[in-house]
């Protein structure tokens, strides 16, 4: 798909989903501020661990892959490990970590042939959400999932999405087609996100220069380095085309500690002038500044995240099951809890209420 069909293609993705985006942040922010004033004054030690809100839980309904075999798109057999998404061990997951709710961003929804074919695929996880909402309430909040090759069915995707489901906000790639965020062909988009002040999940994949599902160094995984790297590549085309001062209103959330972003930030400073159109040495610790960091990963350092980006803009993440639960109680978990750096009121923002602002609706569950 060429950078201009994708252009037309994310014209009128968000129509629906602004009126219920902004109407919750209204109706939550009371909800809001009894939950921040909870986790800075009330919460503490395990309280406050048992609190934790997962912003990057990927979900694969098992209802999805019944139906997708069924129609010849996948081999159950064949699937990643992280598209193995259950019920029994996600709650044993959030229960042992101490998990309260988990936002769920639904995935392998790039595979369908037809807009038919994505309509009906989409209703089956739309199902599938709807149920695990009511059988747990306040466990479960969701990502509107972008399926731009189909534009219309991702309208009608995203307005159910945000009007029957709560969505609290929205899940698209570091690049599709090697096109990253930042590029022209995506101010159509932003600018419906940013007049709707919608909160942007970003979420990396194989470098577009690499064989698709395939290493690009033989022995290493692609998401060892490259997911990283394409992290990277969206956040500084972000700042390098002054999206983030076009779209004042738009929060970007990026994954993984924000790959490599924070540890090249005094390179951006030294040779932002070699790019085009050139850095502003001055405004790149602001820039850094815009965007939103999760933890799943895991973090390496604390430090360097918190004189990147503020401890305020750091968000939990597990990455499940992408990560398994021996990952994340072992190396996610720890780095938030033993990091010197990070004091018990950051640890408490980090958990649950940087997750609070940013998303209020969250607070009403």
């Amino acid at each position: 798909m060429s950078v201009s069909n994708q252009a037309m293609t994310r014209r009128g993705l968000l129509i629906a989903g602004g009126a219920a985006t902004a109407a919750a942040a209204t109706s939550g922010s009371s909800a809001l501020a009894r939950e921040e004033s909870a986790v800075q004054g009330g919460w503490s030690g395990d309280d406050a661990s048992r609190a934790r809100i997962d912003v990057h839980h990927h979900f694969t309904a098992p209802a999805w892959v019944d139906w997708a075999e069924r129609e010849g798109l996948v081999v159950r057999e064949e699937l990643p490990w992280w598209a193995r998404w259950d019920l029994d061990s996600t709650l044993a997951l959030m229960d042992r970590v101490g998990i309260a709710t988990a936002v769920l961003n639904p995935t392998m929804q790039d595979r369908y042939r037809s807009a038919a074919q994505a309509r009906e695929g989409l209703t089956v996880v739309f199902e599938a959400l709807s149920d695990l909402i009511a059988a747990h309430p306040g466990r479960f909040a969701v990502l509107g999932p972008a399926v731009l090759d189909h534009p219309e069915v991702t309208t009608w995707a995203l307005r159910h999405a945000f009007d029957e489901l709560g969505a609290v906000g929205v899940s698209v790639k570091a690049n599709y087609n090697g096109v990253y965020l930042g590029d022209p062909s995506y101010d159509s988009l932003f600018a419906q996100l940013d007049e709707r002040a919608t909160v942007l999940f970003t979420h990396p994949l194989d470098l577009p220069s690499g064989p698709p599902g395939s290493p690009t160094v033989p022995g290493i995984p692609n998401f060892m380095c490259d997911f990283l790297l394409d992290t990277t590549r969206a956040a500084v085309n972000l700042i390098r085309s002054k999206t983030l001062d076009r779209y004042p209103h738009l929060s970007v959330v990026l994954p993984h500690a924000g790959g490599f972003l924070p540890q090249i930030a005094t390179r951006m400073k030294a040779f932002g002038d070699f790019c085009t159109p050139p850095l502003d040495a001055a405004r790149v610790q602001d820039y850094l500044h815009r965007f939103y960091y999760d933890t799943a990963g895991p973090m390496a350092s604390a430090g360097t995240l918190v004189s990147t980006a503020g401890a305020d803009r750091i968000l939990f993440g597990t990455d499940w099951p992408a990560a398994s639960a021996d990952i994340i109680t072992a190396f996610t978990v720890p780095a938030i809890e033993t990091d010197p750096v990070l004091t018990d009121r950051r640890r408490r923002g980090i958990n649950r209420a940087n997750a609070l602002h940013l998303m209020p609706s969250l607070g009403r569950a």
